[in-house]
């Protein structure tokens, strides 16, 4: 088992406070969903667990321990992985390249999306959306990462990869958070939890099944 979470989480760019004291709590092995409209603090609540934007009040616990003061790097060290929803890849390096530094045995991502197997020789930078996508999700499977903090997975795939791509993250034997705009189909089925967040309040806290009979959720 393990859990990472906000405890009264305050987070400001500049003169905007983006979280407003918000509290949630990611068990694992599970999968999270941050739900939100864009502007909700959606984003800003994974990259806080991260440690990509500093905390202004409040803190980041993993498994019991503090870590508000935890550089990102240190966190990455001791078993999180962040996919942000942008240059989650790195371009100028080959698909290959890109693999290499997760793990030298590429199998479980080339099994994962064997769509990338004939793209080992392009640079990252030259895919599509959703070929980026695969690429950063199959760095995260390789990496075995504790915990997993992934923006929007499934951007730019067809349904069929991005179903694909919410049934290997709810396999993971990790900690899984994602940020969402709605709750994907994929997950409408599968024991998640799912907190939503409207400008940076959370505004509902359950389980999936329970967001059917919640009146004002944006799902």
């Amino acid at each position: 088992m393990t859990t990472v979470s906000l405890r009264h989480a305050r987070v400001r760019y500049g003169p905007l406070e983006a979280l407003h004291g918000v509290t949630l709590a990611a068990p694992g092995p599970g999968l999270t969903v941050l739900l939100g409209r864009n502007g909700s603090g959606r984003s800003t609540a994974l990259r806080a667990l991260a440690g990509a934007v500093p905390l202004s009040g409040g803190a980041v616990v993993w498994d019991g321990a503090d870590v508000t003061r935890v550089p990102a790097y240190e966190r990455a060290r001791r078993g999180l992985c962040l996919v942000p929803e942008r240059q989650a890849v790195f371009g100028s390096l080959t698909v290959r390249e890109n693999l290499d530094l997760a793990a030298p045995d590429h199998g479980p991502a080339l099994d994962a999306y064997p769509q990338l197997r004939s793209l080992l020789e392009r640079r990252a930078g030259t895919l599509s959306g959703g070929e980026q996508r695969m690429l950063a999700l199959s760095r995260a499977l390789l990496a075995r990462a504790r915990v997993v903090l992934v923006d929007e997975p499934a951007q730019g795939m067809s349904p069929p990869v991005a179903a694909r791509t919410y049934g290997l993250l709810s396999a993971l034997d990790a900690c899984v958070v994602i940020a969402e705009q709605r709750l994907p189909p994929a997950l409408r089925e599968r024991t998640a939890i799912v907190y939503e967040l409207r400008r940076g309040r959370v505004v509902f806290a359950g389980e999936s099944g329970e967001l059917r009979h919640w009146p004002t959720s944006s799902h």
